[in-house]
């Protein structure tokens, strides 16, 4: 499934206060698309758990996972066809993730945002993520040093 553009509108700022995160979102001054370049998965190779959303027999949704030393499942990608984004696809590939990791004792599933993406960071909210950790630096050095990454949990119910 190939990669399509989305806007870039606004930010996620998060906090941390005696323990607990919040967050406030701003707008940016003008919008922008983006789209990130197309992983080369090998189903044979790779050691990840691929859910995928199908209509008609086509590919319309994806979700990546990956077990790491941690006990939470990692969503390593999300992605649903530009066309049918907002009609619940998204929130399905969530559901199928928690289900996988209760499958697999996890404890829940965790997923990294950037934070200039904020319809990703509002889509992990509003599917019962909250904000676990803030990473500023990772893309220092690098053309992308605008931004900072967003680390989102959630447990299993």
């Amino acid at each position: 499934m190939k990669n399509e553009p989305f806007t870039l509108w606004g930010r996620m700022i998060p906090a941390l206060h005696d323990g607990v995160w919040s967050y406030r979102t701003e707008r940016f001054a003008e919008e922008k698309e983006m789209c990130f370049p197309d992983e080369p998965y090998d189903l044979e190779k790779e050691k990840g758990i691929f859910l995928g959303a199908y209509e008609d027999g086509a590919c319309i949704g994806l979700a990546v996972l990956r077990r790491h030393m941690f006990r939470y499942l990692y969503l390593d990608d999300l992605k649903v066809c530009r066309d049918r984004r907002r009609s619940g696809v998204g929130g399905r590939l969530i559901q199928a993730c928690m289900e996988e990791a209760q499958t697999l004792g996890m404890i829940g599933v965790y997923t990294v945002g950037q934070d200039n993406n904020l319809s990703a960071c509002l889509f992990y909210i509003s599917q019962g993520f909250s904000i676990g950790g803030f990473d500023n630096r990772a893309y220092r050095g690098t053309i992308q040093e605008d931004k900072a990454d967003i680390y989102f949990y959630r447990d299993l119910e």
